[in-house]
Protein backbone atom coordinates (compact mmCIF):
# COMPACT_ATOMS: atom_id res chain seq x y z
CA UNK A 1 0.00 0.00 0.00
CA UNK A 2 1.56 3.55 -1.08
CA UNK A 3 -0.46 5.72 1.25
CA UNK A 4 0.02 6.66 4.88
CA UNK A 5 -3.66 5.55 6.05
CA UNK A 6 -3.58 8.68 8.17
CA UNK A 7 -3.47 11.24 5.76
CA UNK A 8 -4.86 11.67 2.14
CA UNK A 9 -1.33 11.98 0.09
CA UNK A 10 1.53 9.38 0.13
CA UNK A 11 4.94 10.42 1.17
CA UNK A 12 5.77 11.22 -2.22
CA UNK A 13 2.89 13.66 -2.48
CA UNK A 14 0.47 11.43 -4.68
CA UNK A 15 -3.46 10.68 -4.26
CA UNK A 16 -4.79 7.54 -5.44
CA UNK A 17 -8.26 8.11 -7.05
CA UNK A 18 -10.29 5.22 -8.96
CA UNK A 19 -12.72 5.28 -11.39
CA UNK A 20 -15.51 2.69 -11.39
CA UNK A 21 -17.12 1.63 -14.36
CA UNK A 22 -20.04 -0.77 -13.82
CA UNK A 23 -23.00 -1.97 -16.47
CA UNK A 24 -26.03 -1.18 -14.51
CA UNK A 25 -29.55 -2.03 -14.82
CA UNK A 26 -33.22 -1.60 -13.71
CA UNK A 27 -32.81 -3.28 -10.32
CA UNK A 28 -31.45 -0.52 -7.90
CA UNK A 29 -30.38 -2.61 -4.59
CA UNK A 30 -28.45 -4.85 -7.25
CA UNK A 31 -27.22 -1.53 -8.39
CA UNK A 32 -25.88 -0.56 -5.13
CA UNK A 33 -24.61 -4.10 -4.36
CA UNK A 34 -22.47 -3.75 -7.10
CA UNK A 35 -21.40 -0.38 -6.51
CA UNK A 36 -20.57 -0.87 -3.05
CA UNK A 37 -18.31 -4.47 -4.09
CA UNK A 38 -16.23 -2.29 -6.55
CA UNK A 39 -15.70 0.61 -4.43
CA UNK A 40 -14.69 -1.85 -1.81
CA UNK A 41 -11.84 -3.45 -3.88
CA UNK A 42 -10.77 0.49 -5.12
CA UNK A 43 -10.47 1.20 -1.18
CA UNK A 44 -8.69 -2.36 -0.68
CA UNK A 45 -5.61 -0.95 -3.32
CA UNK A 46 -5.25 2.89 -1.59
CA UNK A 47 -8.00 4.94 -3.64
CA UNK A 48 -8.67 7.70 -1.14
CA UNK A 49 -10.91 9.55 -3.93
CA UNK A 50 -13.42 7.52 -5.79
CA UNK A 51 -15.97 7.96 -8.79
CA UNK A 52 -18.84 6.14 -9.74
CA UNK A 53 -20.41 6.64 -13.43
CA UNK A 54 -23.69 8.33 -14.45
CA UNK A 55 -26.91 6.33 -13.77
CA UNK A 56 -24.72 3.93 -11.73
CA UNK A 57 -28.10 3.17 -9.53
CA UNK A 58 -30.43 2.91 -12.79
CA UNK A 59 -30.75 1.93 -15.80
CA UNK A 60 -34.14 1.68 -16.29
CA UNK A 61 -36.26 -0.07 -19.63
CA UNK A 62 -37.32 3.29 -20.40
CA UNK A 63 -36.11 6.81 -19.61
CA UNK A 64 -39.21 7.17 -17.48
CA UNK A 65 -38.24 4.54 -14.79
CA UNK A 66 -35.20 7.06 -13.83
CA UNK A 67 -38.37 9.40 -12.79
CA UNK A 68 -40.23 6.75 -11.09
CA UNK A 69 -36.49 6.19 -8.73
CA UNK A 70 -36.06 9.78 -7.87
CA UNK A 71 -35.44 10.90 -4.69
CA UNK A 72 -35.77 14.00 -2.30
CA UNK A 73 -32.84 16.09 -2.04
CA UNK A 74 -30.94 14.08 0.87
CA UNK A 75 -33.26 11.48 1.69
CA UNK A 76 -33.46 8.25 0.23
CA UNK A 77 -31.87 4.88 0.23
CA UNK A 78 -29.25 6.09 -2.92
CA UNK A 79 -28.50 9.04 -1.46
CA UNK A 80 -28.01 7.29 1.80
CA UNK A 81 -25.80 4.55 0.18
CA UNK A 82 -23.44 7.12 -0.82
CA UNK A 83 -22.90 8.59 2.48
CA UNK A 84 -22.72 5.36 4.21
CA UNK A 85 -20.18 3.53 1.97
CA UNK A 86 -18.04 6.93 1.89
CA UNK A 87 -18.11 6.69 5.69
CA UNK A 88 -17.36 3.04 6.16
CA UNK A 89 -14.31 3.05 3.36
CA UNK A 90 -13.43 6.52 4.46
CA UNK A 91 -12.88 8.04 0.77
CA UNK A 92 -14.41 11.39 -0.27
CA UNK A 93 -16.75 9.87 -2.59
CA UNK A 94 -18.44 11.44 -6.23
CA UNK A 95 -21.46 9.46 -6.74
CA UNK A 96 -21.64 9.88 -10.41
CA UNK A 97 -25.52 10.66 -11.02
CA UNK A 98 -28.80 10.30 -8.68
CA UNK A 99 -32.27 10.94 -9.92
CA UNK A 100 -33.35 14.00 -7.93
CA UNK A 101 -36.83 15.68 -8.02
CA UNK A 102 -37.37 19.07 -10.01
CA UNK A 103 -39.72 21.43 -10.25
CA UNK A 104 -41.23 19.62 -13.39
CA UNK A 105 -42.88 16.41 -11.48
CA UNK A 106 -42.61 14.25 -14.90
CA UNK A 107 -38.59 15.00 -14.76
CA UNK A 108 -35.94 14.98 -12.79
CA UNK A 109 -32.50 16.83 -11.90
CA UNK A 110 -29.22 14.24 -12.91
CA UNK A 111 -27.18 15.30 -9.95
CA UNK A 112 -23.68 14.40 -9.46
CA UNK A 113 -22.86 14.38 -5.26
CA UNK A 114 -19.84 14.11 -3.97
CA UNK A 115 -19.63 13.18 -0.07
CA UNK A 116 -16.47 13.77 2.30
CA UNK A 117 -15.03 10.68 4.16
CA UNK A 118 -16.88 10.98 6.85
CA UNK A 119 -20.54 10.71 5.05
CA UNK A 120 -21.18 13.97 4.61
CA UNK A 121 -22.57 15.67 1.31
CA UNK A 122 -20.14 18.95 0.44
CA UNK A 123 -21.13 19.63 -3.22
CA UNK A 124 -24.28 18.88 -5.82
CA UNK A 125 -23.82 19.59 -9.67
CA UNK A 126 -26.70 18.97 -11.87
CA UNK A 127 -26.04 18.12 -15.17
CA UNK A 128 -26.32 21.20 -17.20
CA UNK A 129 -26.07 19.54 -20.93
CA UNK A 130 -28.92 17.38 -21.91
CA UNK A 131 -28.04 14.35 -24.95
CA UNK A 132 -29.99 14.72 -27.73
CA UNK A 133 -28.88 12.30 -30.81
CA UNK A 134 -30.99 11.00 -33.76
CA UNK A 135 -28.51 8.88 -35.67
CA UNK A 136 -30.00 5.60 -37.78
CA UNK A 137 -32.15 3.89 -35.99
CA UNK A 138 -30.54 5.54 -32.25
CA UNK A 139 -32.67 8.29 -30.38
CA UNK A 140 -31.73 9.78 -27.51
CA UNK A 141 -33.74 13.29 -25.84
CA UNK A 142 -32.96 13.67 -22.25
CA UNK A 143 -34.78 17.11 -22.67
CA UNK A 144 -37.71 14.56 -22.13
CA UNK A 145 -37.31 13.28 -18.57
CA UNK A 146 -34.26 15.84 -17.08
CA UNK A 147 -34.39 18.96 -15.66
CA UNK A 148 -31.43 20.98 -16.65
CA UNK A 149 -29.05 22.52 -14.06
CA UNK A 150 -27.70 25.68 -14.53
CA UNK A 151 -24.78 26.14 -11.97
CA UNK A 152 -21.49 25.22 -12.62
CA UNK A 153 -19.97 23.65 -9.50
CA UNK A 154 -16.23 23.59 -8.01
CA UNK A 155 -15.03 22.50 -4.51
CA UNK A 156 -12.13 22.66 -2.51
CA UNK A 157 -11.11 19.09 -1.17
CA UNK A 158 -7.46 17.50 0.47
CA UNK A 159 -6.48 16.80 -3.04
CA UNK A 160 -7.12 19.72 -4.75
CA UNK A 161 -9.77 22.16 -6.54
CA UNK A 162 -12.77 19.64 -7.90
CA UNK A 163 -14.37 20.58 -10.80
CA UNK A 164 -17.93 18.37 -11.72
CA UNK A 165 -19.28 17.68 -14.79
CA UNK A 166 -21.29 14.80 -16.26
CA UNK A 167 -21.39 12.91 -19.62
CA UNK A 168 -22.41 15.30 -22.48
CA UNK A 169 -20.83 18.12 -20.28
CA UNK A 170 -17.70 17.09 -22.38
CA UNK A 171 -18.54 18.39 -25.58
CA UNK A 172 -19.06 22.09 -23.87
CA UNK A 173 -15.46 23.43 -23.22
CA UNK A 174 -16.84 26.80 -22.12
CA UNK A 175 -18.03 24.73 -18.57
CA UNK A 176 -14.86 24.13 -17.80
CA UNK A 177 -13.10 27.28 -18.18
CA UNK A 178 -16.35 28.42 -16.76
CA UNK A 179 -14.73 26.54 -13.25
CA UNK A 180 -12.15 28.87 -12.90
CA UNK A 181 -8.69 26.80 -12.23
CA UNK A 182 -9.07 23.41 -11.39
CA UNK A 183 -6.83 20.33 -10.52
CA UNK A 184 -9.07 17.28 -11.15
CA UNK A 185 -11.62 17.25 -13.34
CA UNK A 186 -14.89 14.43 -12.69
CA UNK A 187 -17.03 13.34 -15.72
CA UNK A 188 -19.23 10.67 -14.53
CA UNK A 189 -20.24 9.41 -18.08
CA UNK A 190 -23.07 6.61 -20.03
CA UNK A 191 -21.22 7.13 -23.64
CA UNK A 192 -23.12 5.48 -26.20
CA UNK A 193 -20.92 2.76 -28.30
CA UNK A 194 -21.90 4.80 -31.08
CA UNK A 195 -20.57 8.10 -29.89
CA UNK A 196 -18.14 6.79 -27.65
CA UNK A 197 -16.02 4.87 -30.19
CA UNK A 198 -15.84 8.49 -31.98
CA UNK A 199 -15.14 11.17 -29.57
CA UNK A 200 -15.23 9.74 -26.07
CA UNK A 201 -11.37 9.72 -25.81
CA UNK A 202 -10.11 12.11 -27.27
CA UNK A 203 -12.66 14.61 -25.82
CA UNK A 204 -11.91 13.24 -22.24
CA UNK A 205 -8.15 13.85 -23.24
CA UNK A 206 -9.01 17.98 -24.48
CA UNK A 207 -10.63 18.42 -21.69
CA UNK A 208 -7.46 17.48 -19.61
CA UNK A 209 -4.64 19.50 -22.00
CA UNK A 210 -6.34 22.36 -22.63
CA UNK A 211 -6.94 23.12 -18.33
CA UNK A 212 -3.84 21.68 -17.46
CA UNK A 213 -5.61 19.33 -14.93
CA UNK A 214 -6.06 15.55 -14.23
CA UNK A 215 -9.64 13.63 -15.60
CA UNK A 216 -11.32 11.39 -13.95
CA UNK A 217 -14.13 9.33 -16.19
CA UNK A 218 -15.96 6.49 -14.79
CA UNK A 219 -18.77 4.93 -17.39
CA UNK A 220 -21.13 2.77 -18.17
CA UNK A 221 -19.71 -0.09 -19.70
CA UNK A 222 -21.21 -2.70 -21.78
CA UNK A 223 -25.03 -4.16 -23.04
CA UNK A 224 -27.62 -3.23 -20.87
CA UNK A 225 -30.79 -4.87 -19.90
CA UNK A 226 -33.10 -2.16 -22.07
CA UNK A 227 -30.96 -3.17 -24.82
CA UNK A 228 -29.02 -0.17 -24.54
CA UNK A 229 -24.58 -0.30 -25.50
CA UNK A 230 -22.50 2.07 -23.35
CA UNK A 231 -18.94 2.85 -24.61
CA UNK A 232 -17.06 2.09 -21.23
CA UNK A 233 -13.53 2.86 -21.45
CA UNK A 234 -13.26 4.66 -18.24
CA UNK A 235 -9.81 6.77 -17.87
CA UNK A 236 -8.09 8.60 -15.99
CA UNK A 237 -5.76 10.80 -17.76
CA UNK A 238 -3.02 13.61 -16.17
CA UNK A 239 -2.80 16.85 -17.78
CA UNK A 240 -0.53 16.25 -20.56
CA UNK A 241 -2.96 14.12 -21.53
CA UNK A 242 -1.17 11.29 -21.46
CA UNK A 243 -3.78 8.14 -20.39
CA UNK A 244 -2.58 6.61 -16.80
CA UNK A 245 -4.86 3.52 -16.94
CA UNK A 246 -8.06 2.46 -18.58
CA UNK A 247 -10.67 -0.27 -18.40
CA UNK A 248 -12.35 -0.99 -22.07
CA UNK A 249 -15.45 -3.21 -21.30
CA UNK A 250 -17.06 -4.92 -18.33
CA UNK A 251 -17.47 -3.88 -14.60
CA UNK A 252 -14.21 -2.97 -12.68
CA UNK A 253 -11.69 -1.03 -11.22
CA UNK A 254 -9.72 2.03 -12.85
CA UNK A 255 -6.60 2.81 -10.61
CA UNK A 256 -4.15 5.93 -10.72
CA UNK A 257 -2.11 8.07 -9.07
CA UNK A 258 -2.28 11.98 -9.19
CA UNK A 259 1.13 14.29 -8.17
CA UNK A 260 0.51 17.47 -7.80
CA UNK A 261 4.16 18.71 -7.91
CA UNK A 262 4.32 16.98 -11.41
CA UNK A 263 0.86 19.56 -12.31
CA UNK A 264 2.26 21.96 -10.94
CA UNK A 265 5.77 21.96 -12.49
CA UNK A 266 3.43 21.08 -15.77
CA UNK A 267 1.43 24.35 -15.03
CA UNK A 268 4.90 26.32 -14.72
CA UNK A 269 6.33 25.00 -17.62
CA UNK A 270 3.71 25.70 -19.75
CA UNK A 271 1.67 28.33 -18.10
CA UNK A 272 -1.33 28.51 -20.77
CA UNK A 273 -3.88 29.16 -18.41
CA UNK A 274 -2.42 32.34 -17.58
CA UNK A 275 -1.86 32.82 -21.59
CA UNK A 276 -5.51 33.64 -22.28
CA UNK A 277 -6.16 36.64 -23.69
CA UNK A 278 -10.06 37.11 -25.10
CA UNK A 279 -12.01 36.98 -21.67
CA UNK A 280 -9.41 40.35 -21.57
CA UNK A 281 -10.54 41.75 -24.93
Amino acid sequence: MLENPNTCQAPDGSIRVAAIQMSAGPNIPGNLEEAARLLAVAAAQGAKLAALPEYFCIMGMKDADRVAAREQVNSGPIQQFLSNIAKRLGIWLVGGSVPLESSNPDKVRNSCLVYDDKGQQVARYDKIHLFGLELGNERYAEEETIEAGCSVVALDSPFGRIGLSICYDLRFPELYRSMGKVDIIFAPAAFTATTGKAHWETLIRARAIENLAYVVAPAQGGYHINGRETHGDSMIVDPWGVVLNRLPRGSGVVIADINPEYQASLRNSLPALSHRTLHHC
